[in-house]
């Protein structure tokens, strides 16, 4: 099976980082949290960057946008530094 092909659903989510539903719902609805406002699963990949999120609000006092948005910057920040690992050898 392809991990492409695996999702949470709001619940499993919500278990996985140790929220409430209901809060997990109006993270969704606000946008902070999935790609669209009513999405119902989540690649499990959004566990990772709303534990990220949540720890930032709370361990920081940032707010949940201004985590949400740190988070985004965050795993763009890791995904720039796994490509550069990957390109590196070739011009070594």
């Amino acid at each position: 099976m392809e991990n492409a092909s695996i999702h949470l659903t709001i619940e499993e989510l919500a278990v996985a980082v140790g929220v409430e539903k209901t809060v997990l719902v109006r993270l969704v609805q606000a946008g902070l949290v999935g790609e669209r406002t009513d999405q119902q699963e989540f690649p499990p990949e959004s566990a990772r960057h709303l534990r990220r999120m949540l720890r930032l609000h709370g361990e920081l006092g940032v707010s949940l946008v201004g985590s949400a948005i740190i988070a985004d910057l965050l795993e763009r920040i890791d995904q720039l530094e796994a490509e550069l690992a990957r390109l590196r050898p070739r011009y070594e």
